[in-house]
């Protein structure tokens, strides 16, 4: 099953939401609240020009944030224009997915992964320690519809969480962090068929995670399972001069 971008763009939007979505002119801006450049970034709904692109950093500077844009597939003429006006690429993502069913034919071993909403506070230290502080935490408990979170525990301690939610029968990952000390043991590849199993039993038919492309780990564990890049993107940003 090849799933269209927009439908994954708009998976990213339902399992890891803004605070709130504001329209203006032929952008959708987002007010992120501190919780990252997914969540902040302006995204474009139609024809734009230059003068466009002004409004529409100037807004997000009202709102007391940077001037992000995302840059999808395909998005070519976006991407020359903000170039052309000073923004500079950050942090280039794939999109992985695959089918439900090529992760669920191995279990995890007994008492390594738990589903568990709302996460207990050992999850909340993992991802604090691998900087997903409270404002993350909030956009996890924003999601409205079918969630949980992974806790990860191997050779008797805690390794690791994950956050996984459904949107249109498709599960994504969010947040997957392993403690260091608990790396390069294939608790990550557990963790996704986790997610698998606990997606398919919501009915879903796929499950994605998105990664930057410098981000080895992930690139490499996602590889591992075969899930394939079925979509890239990048932000484009420009320091306001405050």
């Amino acid at each position: 099953m090849i799933l269209p971008l927009h439908t994954l763009h708009d998976v990213l939007d339902q399992t890891w939401p803004a605070a709130k979505h504001i329209p203006q002119d032929c952008w959708c801006l987002r007010l992120g609240k501190g919780g990252g450049k997914r969540v902040s970034a302006a995204t474009l709904k139609g024809t734009f020009d230059s003068q466009s692109i002004d409004a529409a950093a100037q807004r997000m500077h009202d709102f007391g944030q940077p001037s992000l844009f995302m840059v999808r597939d395909g998005e070519h003429d976006l991407d020359a224009a903000l170039d052309g006006c000073g923004y500079e690429i950050c942090d280039p993502c794939n999109i992985y997915s695959t089918l439900i069913s090529k992760l669920t034919t191995q279990t995890p071993p007994t008492v390594s992964m738990f589903n568990i909403w709302e996460p207990l506070a050992i999850q909340k230290d993992i991802w604090r320690q691998g900087g997903i502080g409270a404002t993350r935490l909030t956009i996890m408990e924003r999601v409205k519809g079918a969630k949980s979170s992974i806790l990860m525990r191997w050779d008797n301690h805690p390794a690791g969480s994950a956050f996984v939610a459904i949107s249109n029968n498709i599960a994504m990952v969010h947040a997957l962090e392993i403690l260091p000390h608990q790396r390069r043991k294939g608790i990550g590849i557990w963790a996704m068929r986790q997610a698998a199993l606990w997606a398919q039993k919501q009915g879903a038919h796929s499950i994605s995670s998105i990664c930057t492309k410098e981000n080895t780990g992930a690139n490499a564990l996602y590889s591992s399972l075969n899930m394939r890049i079925v979509g890239r993107y990048h932000y484009r940003i420009k320091k306001d001069k405050r």
